[in-house]
């Protein structure tokens, strides 16, 4: 047999590292209100509400970076932003090592919405292996060797993804039984593992599960950093051992205003050398909600 060529062996290759660097990120939209004379509309005037305000941090390779706050606060659009979905729309400035993002970078940045778009009925196999048929670079080689590449990539992807058991099983959906929720969700992630991406950019990955399957998806997600990845996720009320994966937090409030950045085990000295302190055994991301919340 000859030997596989640079392309087959692509995705067995370690991801070029990338830390992504913002600073002073800021969203806003404009919303259409009518202003009243009485009972009869006079005029059209229009306000603007602010999204997100002035966020500056960084995202480091091999590095989890957790984003908090409560619903409201930005955090999806914060990481759309991150991603690269937003270009121009936006204050602020997004740099991945230092520079303006590239096309060339752009396609090593994998992000995974909120909203999953799967077919219910292919399976999980089949629902990656086209996936990979799709956004795979075409080779020059033989069809055979295209179709063994795609084979190896899809199986990288259940193996990295603990999807194995459960890869001749339907996807699922409302009214077609499935998968787990939790494995759906990784199903969607596998859409971007498949190129093999420098940066994970996942919203609301943990949103539905249980706290063991919510748990088996941070771990998951933290195994994909510590092999050299840049990963961001936003996460819906971790519990404390999730908390415990975190290497960064950002932690958000109303209107996309950053009360937090730094390393998840400091945030809660540095909250109680500013007055807030929790009580005897909180979980450090319920304690900072609350703070988020003005409780």
């Amino acid at each position: 047999m000859a030997p596989a060529s640079n392309q087959d062996s692509l995705l067995s290759l370690p991801a070029p590292a990338i830390s992504l660097q913002f600073a002073d990120i800021s969203y806003r939209i404009k919303i259409t209100g009518k202003k009243t004379s009485g009972a009869k509309p006079i005029s059209q005037m229009l306000e603007e509400k602010t999204i997100i305000e002035g966020i500056t941090g960084e995202a480091s390779s091999g590095q989890l970076l957790a984003v908090l706050g409560p619903s409201g606060s930005g955090k999806s659009t914060l990481l759309t932003i991150l991603a690269g979905r937003f270009p121009g729309h936006h204050g602020g400035i997004v740099l991945a090592n230092g520079n303006r993002f590239s096309r060339a970078v752009s396609r090593l940045i994998g992000f995974v919405p909120q909203e999953d778009f799967l077919y219910p009925h292919l399976t999980v196999r089949e629902t990656l292996t086209y996936c990979a048929m799709l956004r795979l670079p075409r080779s020059g080689g033989a069809a055979g060797r295209r179709d063994d590449r795609v084979i190896k990539a899809v199986d990288a992807v259940l193996c990295e993804l603990g999807l194995g058991d459960c890869a001749e099983t339907a996807v699922g959906g409302a009214f077609v039984r499935g998968v787990s929720g939790g494995e759906r969700k990784r199903v969607s992630i596998g859409h971007e593992m498949l190129l093999n991406p420098s940066v994970v950019v996942v919203d609301e990955p943990t949103s539905g599960l249980d706290a063991t399957a919510a748990g088996r998806m941070l771990e998951i997600l933290a195994g994909m950093a510590r092999r050299g990845r840049t990963v961001v996720a936003s996460v819906h009320q971790p519990s404390s051992r999730a908390y415990q994966l975190f290497d960064v937090v950002l932690l958000l409030a109303a209107e996309g205003r950053c009360l937090y950045f730094g390393k998840g085990f400091d945030a809660v000295e540095y909250f109680g050398s500013a007055g807030f302190s929790p009580g005897m055994n909180v979980n450090p991301a319920d304690f900072m909600l609350d703070l988020a919340n003005g409780v």
